[in-house]
């Protein structure tokens, strides 16, 4: 039995097979499904007890995301994937697409039977082309092999299941955004509510799910919630994969139990370089807060103690910054891959992103007062909240926070 569950084909010679999946288990949380017509419920339950919840930044619990789409609601539902990963410092969804296609397909089809939905896509980002190609492929094997299609097994089930290629956008990684782009729109977030469980794709009941959360609910079905749950640092549930890089000497991605202290992740990445220590670490992705070093000590990678430490699990990118570091800036390139992502929607963002990079650029350049400091801070609060989509909160979070941490290397760039 595996101590993996996305990763848990990466050390196998040929990961990616439709064989190398079938011969430790694959399809066979989705054959007992429709074998047994185990009822929808049961599975929810599963979930719910195993603790899983999203695992591309937000931390919702799947069981009860899951339980919002009625069976009984007489349309057609949807199920998608966001493979967009366009977080700076993340790189994991890549690699299950890369090394364990499969399992992201199974877990797709028992969502589809869970919440009688019938089509499912996978939105993948646009640079990833290796990944699409290899996940087309494992798509074309599962319809082969009758996984996935018209009559599954001869259950009666049908799903049928796509690859949609994103065009680089950051925004879409919103999952209402994302369902604009699907539907050849442009890739603005829409108003909740109404929230995609009612009115998703094409107006539809619709659920969306991050790759890492699909790929996770085969292995939680077949070897139960109990053992999914132990898996975790503290009894907190599952896996984690954490994608570490930065100023370390060997950047990795890792797949661990969830709640690993800190200081593991940093020995498992070689420590910093050039045995400078750490100044502070993005946690995250480069939305979530930063934190100090002073905050290090202890530290546990879960959600409820990075919620407590000031940040957030976000998408498990790990960015170290050893005490070389310029935080103004590392600020300030932050603030420019916003202000370049914003979809212009919303005037707080559109004006108040490119408002920041220019005091930003003011400070580097030794041009700006204090009081810009403090302007930027307040514009970053005026953003925060007030926006559609978390594009808001992933600029204004990063400057609020850089600031309150290390306002003397703001201070000391200013002459007067």
């Amino acid at each position: 039995m595996t101590n993996k569950v996305c990763l848990r084909t990466l050390s196998l010679s040929k990961p990616r097979s439709l064989d190398t999946y079938l011969s430790i288990g694959g399809y066979s949380s989705l054959i007992n499904i429709l074998s047994n017509r185990i009822p929808p419920s049961e599975i929810i339950q599963q979930i719910k007890n195993s603790g899983l919840r999203g695992r591309g930044g937000a931390g919702f619990p799947t069981g009860t995301k899951w339980g919002f789409i009625s069976r009984d609601f007489c349309t057609q539902k949807y199920v998608v994937c966001n493979s967009d990963e366009g977080e700076p410092g993340t790189c994991k969804d890549r690699e299950i697409l890369r090394n364990n296609p499969h399992q992201i397909i199974e877990g797709m089809a028992i969502a589809g039977y869970v919440m009688s939905a019938t089509i499912g896509y996978n939105y993948v980002r646009a640079e990833y082309y290796e990944p699409i190609d290899i996940f087309e492929a494992a798509l074309l094997e599962a319809q082969e092999a009758g996984f996935i299609g018209k009559n599954i097994r001869n259950s009666g089930i049908d799903f049928e299941l796509y690859c949609s290629i994103g065009a680089g956008s950051y925004v879409c990684g919103e999952e209402t955004a994302l369902l604009n782009s699907l539907e050849g729109k442009k890739g603005f977030p829409r108003l909740k509510p109404p929230f995609p469980a009612t009115n998703g794709l094409y107006g539809c009941p619709t659920n969306v799910n991050n790759t890492e959360t699909y790929a996770s609910v085969p292995v939680i079905l077949q070897y139960g919630s109990d053992w999914f749950s132990k898996l975790g640092y503290d009894k907190k549930s599952g896996t984690k994969i954490f994608c570490i890089s930065g100023h370390v000497n060997k950047p990795i991605i890792v797949e661990v139990g969830l709640g690993i202290p800190f200081q593991n992740l940093l020995a498992m990445a070689g420590g910093v370089k050039e045995g400078f220590n750490v100044k502070a670490v993005i946690p995250g992705g480069s939305s979530s807060k930063i934190l100090s070093s002073s905050d290090l000590k202890d530290l546990k990678m879960n959600y409820e103690d990075l919620s407590l430490a000031g940040s957030m699990l976000g998408s498990g990118g790990v960015v170290v910054l050893s005490e070389r570091t310029c935080m103004v800036k590392i600020l300030t390139r932050i603030v420019s891959f916003y202000h370049e992502e914003s979809c212009g929607q919303c005037t707080p963002c559109r004006e108040g992103t490119g408002w920041m990079l220019k005091i930003l650029n003011k400070i580097l350049e030794n041009k700006a007062k204090k009081s810009d400091v403090d302007n930027l801070v307040r514009i970053a609060c005026n953003i925060e909240g007030n926006t559609i989509c978390a594009l808001g909160e992933a600029v204004a979070w990063p400057v609020q926070s850089y600031i309150e941490k290390f306002k003397n290397e703001f201070y000391a760039k200013i002459k007067s």
